[in-house]
């Protein structure tokens, strides 16, 4: 069999977020861009209806407060919308769907009353309840899939997605999901079914409900992926990719078409939110292409990261960043040559479960930048200890990534001379070839970018190396 015949035997994992299935037109949207992609195999991921989590997680707080009544008053309206899909979508299915969602919420009702009771682990009720969203969700996009002419199954994701006991942030343990997992879903797509299953919740070895944590429902298509060898997983979220910027900042911001799974994680660890890397490190692993997608305008060009990056002749791919940071500077005339200092002032950081970005040393003083405030005072005060503290606030950390950014000619001088007079607190390059990061004050952020963007992605010079290609546009093939 050619590669190009495997490729297309291999399903597509086609995961939808919150937003992309926030109302009944958003569950017709998803409808039409799966019926469209029916020829791939696709095997559907879906998250929780937008903002049904942190109403769940806000009733449980509320129930273990004491006020558990008002807790499932609060869900009404969350229940209302999944009835209004229901209604709006549905025929065949609708009264069947209905009964599933009164029952859940019957169901939610009592288990905010032994929240309230505190008869049982909190932790426990709450990834059961939270639970529910991404379950609802799934039966509901199933039954809609269903009245536009796909053979859609519903499937329990906790038949398939095995993982340790940490409640609220469980670790799947990778070779019992695989099986599980082959054995779930591989026949229903050999028999040209589409299963759907909810994101972000499994089972542990007891039975008992779990939940994975931040960017749950991105594990979840991975780890489907992977372990049915997908021949792509689809992310589809409310943008149009990764950006050349935050669009918020940079209005003329355009979408990458192509990034490395290196570039993809050093861009999501400074600043820009559109996936966590932990979240793809199964795909990454078994080099399956990983694309982003924006179901709101599914015509429009993604995002494909994969293992290879794609060469342009700026080098540059994008620019994240994060504010909110603070610089702290240790100065130690008598330790900081000394056996043993960089050790002690990096077991602080560790002691407070705190996460350094960036890192300068001089003969005679190190400094750092942290985002983590609220254990800042105990950390200084220990520091302290060791040496003189400077800190300076309200910073924010800019990071221009690529592939070989580090040996490409002319390109720091390009991002210096657009900077100009702008004060920078602290500057790293070369533990990566792939970013150059630097911090400025955070009043100055906004311009910098703009400055970057422009310098890079703009006028004469960076338009004939521009970032989005119509070759990379949605439809073409990996």
């Amino acid at each position: 069999m050619s590669v190009t015949l495997m490729m297309i035997d291999r399903p597509t994992v086609m995961k939808f977020g919150g937003t992309s299935v926030e109302d009944a037109d958003a569950f017709a949207r998803v409808a039409r861009i799966v019926r469209a992609h029916e020829s791939e195999r696709p095997v559907v991921v879906v998250s929780a209806m937008s903002r049904v989590t942190d109403a769940l997680l806000a009733a449980v707080q509320k129930a273990a407060d004491g006020s558990a009544a008002q807790a499932a008053s609060a869900l009404e309206e969350h229940f209302a919308r999944h009835f209004s899909v229901a209604r709006a979508l549905l025929t065949t299915d609708s009264p069947a769907i209905i009964t599933t969602i009164e029952t859940s919420r019957r169901e939610i009702t009592e288990l905010l009353q032994t929240v309230a009771s505190g008869r049982v682990s909190r932790p426990l009720l709450q990834d059961v309840i939270v639970s529910y969203g991404e379950r609802l969700s799934a039966m509901l996009l199933a039954g809609v899939l269903r009245e536009n002419g796909l053979a859609a199954r519903y499937t329990d994701a906790r038949r398939c997605i095995v993982t340790n006991d940490e409640h609220g942030c469980a670790t799947p343990i990778l070779e019992t999901t695989g099986r599980r997992t082959r054995a779930e879903l591989q026949h229903l797509v050999e028999d040209g079914e589409v299963p759907v299953l909810g994101g972000f919740i499994g089972v542990n070895a007891s039975g008992e409900t779990t939940t994975l944590g931040r960017g749950g429902s991105d594990y979840t298509a991975a780890l489907v992926g992977v372990a049915l060898m997908a021949r792509e997983i689809q992310i589809w979220t409310d943008v149009s990719g990764v950006l050349t910027a935050d669009p918020r900042i940079v209005e003329t911001a355009c979408t990458v078409s192509r990034l490395s799974y290196a570039e993809a994680a050093e861009l999501s660890y400074f600043g820009a939110k559109v996936i966590h890397p932990k979240t793809i490190q199964p795909a990454v692993e078994e080099q399956i292409p990983v694309r982003i997608c924006n179901s709101r305008a599914p015509e429009a060009a993604g995002t494909l990261i994969c293992a290879e990056s794609e060469a342009t002749p700026h080098t540059v791919k994008a620019i994240a960043h994060k504010t909110g940071v603070t610089i702290l500077q240790i100065t130690s005339l008598r330790r900081l040559g000394a056996h043993g200092f960089l050790r002690a002032l990096f077991e602080i950081f560790e002691r407070h479960h705190t996460i350094v970005d960036i890192v300068a040393i001089s003969e005679v003083s190190v400094s750092l930048s942290l985002n983590d405030v609220g254990s800042q005072p105990s950390i200084v005060k220990e520091l302290q200890q060791i040496g003189a503290v400077e800190i300076k606030s309200n910073c924010a950390l800019v990071c221009i990534v690529g592939a070989g950014l580090r040996d490409a000619a002319g390109v720091v001088a390009r991002v210096f001379s657009a900077i100009g007079e702008v004060p920078i607190s602290l500057i790293s390059q070369g533990a990566s070839s792939l970013n150059l990061t630097f911090v400025v004050d955070e009043s100055l952020a906004r311009e910098v970018i703009k400055r970057l963007h422009a310098t890079f992605f703009e006028g004469p010079q960076a338009q004939d190396a521009k970032i989005e290609d119509d070759s990379h546009k949605f439809y073409a093939k990996v």
